[in-house]
């Protein structure tokens, strides 16, 4: 018997997150392909194909085929469209660069200005992992931690370029000591972009308040989920579409900082997000305001179990 869910899991951890969020919140049982890629991953394959697999990876994939295959990132897309072929329904997230009318859900982010079509979900952010459940498993498990801090208890989620040498050590001490100045604690964590200068920067900015920071490659449990638990107001560097998506998940105010170096995509995300009520910028943090957690992982889980298994989605 087939598992009747299979999950294309990119290398990179964000993008893979966004087809196991999907996973996760259907409820049903399901095969997670860790993908590794070839050096013919590189060409922007037209049409279905393994391809662009390295070998191993090629030989996981074999039947019996699956009812439902997601997947995220270009680099999967020919994976997801031949397993297609073989009967599978395909859910696809990010802009798969070939044959957007081949999948039968695709998953888009309205900063990228998607078409209207039938087949596509336009989303603010992307998907991601932080479930409801989640965010409760993890603030009874954190609240030995963080439960005595002051508030408001800000959690302030710091990530960083992707194809240079980390986040200037100015800019990380300007946004630690703006979050300081209205936080009665700062709950913060850096990423393995952030680099080593720029967490000291930030370390010693937020020395003056009580404080939790937890860098990059540090021993012990990942905090990140109790951070999100635990915070009455939430700070993102800009350059994340994965954190900013998932700071989302909590009820509080989500303000995003300008880490430097931002393109015209990440723009357009921030600006949807402030269009939706969703999020403001840092500068606004002295003004807390109004907004309900945004589930979109939980809208395309249950989109999927509607059209692909003609069923409402389980929690």
């Amino acid at each position: 018997m087939t598992t009747e869910v299979w999950v294309l899991a990119d290398p990179r951890a964000g993008t893979a997150a966004q087809a196991l969020g999907i996973a996760d919140r259907l409820g049903r049982p399901f095969r997670t392909l860790a993908l590794d890629w070839g050096p013919l991953a590189r060409i922007p394959w037209p049409w279905p194909t393994l391809a662009g697999l390295a070998p191993a990876a090629r030989t996981a994939i074999h039947p019996p085929w699956p009812r439902l295959v997601i997947a995220a990132g270009r680099r999967s897309a020919p994976v997801a469209l031949w397993l297609g072929r073989r009967g599978a329904r395909t859910v696809h997230c990010m802009r798969p660069g070939i044959g957007a009318g081949r999948f039968d859900l695709l998953v888009l982010g309205r900063h990228d200005r998607p078409a209207a079509r039938p087949n596509i979900l336009p989303i603010l952010g992307a998907t991601h992992r932080v479930s409801p459940a989640r965010l409760a498993a993890a603030r009874e498990e954190w609240a030995a931690s963080f439960a005595a801090l002051p508030g408001p208890r800000v959690a302030l989620l710091v990530g960083g370029p992707v194809r240079t040498g980390g986040v200037d050590p100015g800019v990380a001490a300007a946004i630690g000591r703006q979050v300081a100045g209205f936080a009665g604690s700062v709950l913060a964590t850096t990423s393995r972009r952030t680099g080593a200068a720029a967490t000291r920067a930030l370390a010693r900015a937020l020395a003056p308040v009580p404080h939790r920071l937890y860098a990059w490659g540090d021993a012990g449990p990942n905090p990140f989920a109790g951070l999100l638990a635990w915070a009455d107001a939430v700070v993102v560097t800009g350059d994340s579409v994965s954190m900013l998506s998932e700071a989302l998940m909590t009820p509080g105010p989500v303000f995003v900082a300008d880490p430097g170096g931002l393109g015209p995509r990440h723009r357009a995300l921030h600006e949807s997000l402030y269009a939706a009520g969703q999020a403001r910028p840092l500068a606004a943090a002295g003004t807390p305001f109004p907004r309900a957690p945004l589930d979109e992982t939980g809208r395309v889980a249950a989109a999927v179990a509607a059209r692909l298994f003609s069923a409402p989605a389980p929690g």
